[in-house]
C-alpha cells in the first residue's frame, strides 16, 4: 500500500524548498529593478499555498518511505517542480507558451541544457538567473538535495537516493546517507564558488559568473548569451570551464574520497579512467582532423576540440564553435559522445562510463567462453565482483535506452523532422546534453519544434535524468498492486 500522506509530505516540503529558491531570485529581479518582479511573487504565492495544502495533508504521516514510495516521490518531484518552475517564465509574458514554458524548465532541472529562446538576452536579470538556478539544483538532483534535509522531519531518506542516483551502483562512504548527501552538496557548492571566482577574474561580470558556474557545476549548458561561451572569445574562460565541467563529470563520491585523502583508490577507479582516456582519444581524434583539415592554428584547433568533447560528454552543451561546420567525421562523433556520458554518480547524463565498462567487460567474457565454455569467468572491476544481476540490469538498461532512442525518432519523423536533426533531438534529450545535429545543432535554438515534439523531448529529458526505469516503473501494472 502506498502511503499517500507520506508522499504529499515530502512533495510540499519540497515545493516549500523552491519557494526559498524563487524567492531568491525575487531578490535578483529587485536588485536590477526589472519587469519580472510581478511574476516571481505570484509563482512563489502559488508554490508557497500548494506547499502548505500538501503538507497539512500529510501532517501526522508515518516516518519512513519504502522503495516504491521511493520512485514515485522522485518522479513526481521533478515534475511537480517543473511544472511550479515554469511559472516565473510563463506569467512574465517572455515565455508565453505552457508548452515552451515547460519545456524551458524540464530542460533547466533535468540539467540538459536545450533551449526555446531565440535570443537570451532578451530575458530579464531575474530570470536569468532562475533559468540557471533551475540546472544547478537538477544537475546533482533536487531529491539529493531533499534527502540531507529529510532527516530534520525523521524521514529515512535511503530509498529516494536509490531512486534518484545515477548510475547502476550507489557507493556509500558514510553510513548514514543523509550526512553522505551534505558532504556531497557541501563539495558541489565550493565547487561552484570557486568557478565563480575564476570566471569573474577572467573578465566576466559577477552575474554572468555565477550563472556560468551553476551551468558549468551543474553540467546545464544554460548561457546567459544566445552564442553561449563563445560569446566571450577567450581562451581563459574556456579552460577554466573545461576543467569544471571535467571535474563536475567525475563520479561525486569520488571527489569526496579524493578530498578526504583517499588518493589510490579515487585514481585506480575503472570508471574514471575510462573516462579519462574516452576523453583524450575522442580530444585528439577531432583535433588532429580540425589541424589537418580546417584552418585553425594548432592551439586553437585543441582548445576548440577539448572544450567540445568535454561539454559534450559530460552533457554540458555550452559551444564555443558550430560543430556541425566541422569535417563530418568530427561532427559526427557528437553523438556517441552524447549516448556514452561521463561517471555514475555526477551530474552528467548519458549512460554512463561504468556502464560501457561493464559492457565491454561482458563482451571480452564471451569470446573467453567460447573457447572455454566450462571455466568460471566473474567480472571484476575495481578488484570487486560484478553480480550476475548488475549485469543484466546494465544489458537491459543498453536494449531500453536503444529501443527508446529509435521509437522516438521514428516519431519526430513522423512529425516531419528529418532524420540528422530527429537522431540529434532524441539522442540528445535522452543524454541530457543540450545541442543536437543539423538544425538543432549548438547555432539554433529548438524553437521550431512541433509543439508535440517538445513534450516528446520533455519526457525523454526526464527519461534520462531519472535513468529510465524510475519512470517507467510507474507503468508496470506491479507497481500499483497492494502488496
Amino acid at each position: 500500500m502506498i502511503h499517500k500522506k507520506m508522499i504529499c509530505k515530502v512533495l510540499g516540503d519540497l515545493l516549500l524548498i523552491e519557494t526559498a529558491m524563487i524567492l531568491l531570485c525575487t531578490g535578483v529581479s529587485l536588485f536590477y529593478g526589472e519587469n519580472d518582479l510581478p511574476a516571481f511573487l505570484y509563482t512563489a504565492c502559488i508554490t508557497t499555498g500548494t506547499g502548505m495544502i500538501l503538507a497539512l495533508f500529510g501532517r501526522n504521516a508515518e516516518r519512513q518511505l519504502t522503495r516504491r514510495e521511493g520512485y514515485l516521490i522522485v518522479s513526481l518531484a521533478w515534475i511537480i517542480f517543473s511544472a511550479f518552475g515554469m511559472l516565473p517564465f510563463y506569467l512574465s509574458g517572455y515565455i508565453p507558451s505552457i508548452t515552451n514554458a515547460f519545456f524551458e524548465t524540464m530542460s533547466g532541472v533535468s540539467s540538459t541544457g536545450s533551449t526555446i529562446l531565440e535570443k537570451v538576452e532578451d530575458l530579464p536579470h531575474g530570470l536569468l538567473f532562475w533559468r540557471s538556478m533551475t540546472q544547478w539544483i537538477g544537475g546533482l538532483g533536487i531529491i539529493l538535495f531533499t534527502i540531507a534535509v529529510l532527516p530534520i522531519f525523521g524521514i529515512n531518506g535511503v530509498q529516494v537516493f536509490a531512486a534518484e542516483a545515477s548510475g547502476p551502483t550507489h557507493d556509500k562512504v558514510h553510513p548514514r546517507i543523509g550526512i553522505t548527501a551534505r558532504w556531497i552538496w557541501s563539495i558541489y557548492t565550493g565547487l561552484t564558488l570557486i568557478a565563480t571566482l575564476l570566471l569573474a577574474i577572467g573578465g566576466m561580470s559577477w552575474f554572468d559568473s555565477v550563472c556560468h558556474a551553476f551551468a558549468a557545476t551543474g553540467t546545464g549548458g544554460f548561457s546567459t548569451r544566445t552564442a553561449s561561451i563563445a560569446y566571450y572569445c577567450s581562451p581563459y574562460i574556456e579552460y577554466v570551464l573545461s576543467l569544471f565541467m571535467f571535474i563536475s563529470g567525475i563520479n561525486f563520491t569520488l571527489i569526496l574520497l579524493f578530498v578526504t585523502g583517499h588518493f589510490k583508490k579515487t585514481f585506480h577507479d575503472a570508471e574514471l579512467k575510462f573516462y579519462f582516456w574516452c576523453i583524450v582519444g575522442f580530444t585528439l581524434s577531432i583535433f588532429a582532423i580540425l589541424y589537418l583539415k580546417t584552418t585553425l592554428d594548432a592551439e586553437t584547433a585543441f582548445r576548440t576540440s577539448l572544450f567540445q568533447v568535454i561539454s559534450i560528454q559530460t552533457s554540458t552543451g555550452f559551444a564555443t564553435n558550430d560543430y556541425m561546420t566541422w569535417p563530418t567525421m568530427a561532427w559526427g562523433m557528437m553523438p556517441i559522445l552524447m549516448l556514452i556520458g561521463a561517471c555514475a554518480g555526477s551530474t552528467s547524463g548519458g549512460m554512463k562510463c561504468i556502464r560501457i565498462v561493464i559492457l565491454v567487460r561482458v563482451m571480452k567474457n564471451e569470446f573467453k567462453r567460447l573457447l572455454h565454455p566450462n571455466a568460471v569467468l566473474p567480472i571484476r572491476i575495481n578488484k570487486q565482483v560484478i553480480a550476475p544481476t548488475l549485469q543484466s540490469t546494465v544489458l537491459a538498461f543498453t536494449f531500453l535506452i536503444l529501443l527508446i532512442c529509435f521509437a522516438c525518432i521514428l516519431i519526430l519523423m513522423g512529425l516531419e523532422i528529418p532524420l540528422t536533426e530527429s537522431i540529434g533531438v532524441v539522442i540528445s534529450s535522452i543524454g541530457n546534453t543540450g545541442p543536437g545535429l543539423g538544425a538543432f545543432g549548438p547555432a539554433f535554438s529548438w524553437n521550431a519544434l512541433p509543439d508535440a515534439a517538445k513534450w516528446v523531448c520533455s519526457l525523454l529529458m526526464l527519461l534520462g535524468r531519472l535513468e529510465l526505469f524510475t519512470v517507467l516503473l510507474l507503468f508496470t501494472p506491479d507497481f500499483w498492486k497492494r502488496n
